[in-house]
């Protein structure tokens, strides 16, 4: 998702530690001494509802944050006052929602972290055929057992599709590729629960002053491609059951 929000110049004479207003320190959002709404600084999603960048959110948590600043930063507060607050709580106010919908969304929020850590999960694009892609994770390394399944499921989908072309029903085959949705999907709940686990062991680090290991960071990439990959597959296979 990407953050669309535009920092505005300092007030001139002002440090960017300093109240634009009343010249004193000052918080992220509002100056503690006058109260004042500052100017949008380029703050990544964690730290703007003042959180470390730890995986496992408490989602009741979030949700109050994400109201209470809400109310604070609307642009309706901000209808009398100058223009270039104005400007600054729109921008905030954008920040805040393009935050909380990353945050509270457990992949996009893992996404969302490995690139703050300059990693990049590469998905499959939507439409790819299942032989592409198989082929695309032989090159990466993906075990033999997942390529033969995805080649062998990329005939059965091919298969279906010249059924429905010539007007016939093959209950066999639409078990056997309801079967394979169900398989694909009980892979990906363990897929997110190792996920979960790499969760754990990167918040456990966050908790130390050790650098993070860039082994859990590579896992994670991983995990994530797999998992778009694997998802991909369930959506083809529920497209050609619903024709």
């Amino acid at each position: 998702m990407t953050n669309t929000f535009e920092i505005l110049p300092q007030p001139s004479g002002q440090s960017s530690h300093q109240c634009w207003s009343c010249g004193d320190m000052r918080a992220a959002l509002f100056c503690d001494s006058c109260g004042s709404l500052q100017p949008a600084a380029p703050t990544d999603y964690f730290t703007f509802f003042g959180w470390p960048r730890k995986l496992n959110l408490e989602m009741p948590a979030l949700e109050r944050e994400y109201y209470r600043l809400s109310r604070l930063l609307h642009p309706d507060l901000f209808a009398n006052t100058t223009t270039q607050e104005q400007t600054w709580s729109l921008q905030k106010t954008s920040h805040l929602n393009d935050a909380y919908r990353t945050l509270r969304d457990p992949i996009l929020r893992t996404e969302y972290l490995l690139r703050l850590q300059g990693l990049q999960v590469h998905e499959k694009p939507a439409g790819a055929s299942l032989a592409a892609a198989a082929m695309g994770e032989s090159k990466k390394g993906a075990s033999s057992e997942l390529l033969e399944e995805a080649f062998e499921l990329n005939m059965q989908l091919e298969e279906l599709q010249m059924n429905h072309k010539m007007g016939e029903h093959d209950e066999d085959l639409e078990r056997q590729l309801a079967e394979q949705e169900s398989a694909l999907v009980a892979k990906l709940a363990q897929l997110d629960g190792e996920l979960h686990q790499q969760w754990n062991q990167w918040d456990a680090l966050a908790n130390t002053d050790g650098l993070p290991a860039s082994k859990i960071l590579d896992s994670m990439v991983e995990l994530l491609s797999r998992r778009s990959y694997l998802r991909n597959l369930v959506r083809d296979v529920k497209e050609a059951l619903a024709d």
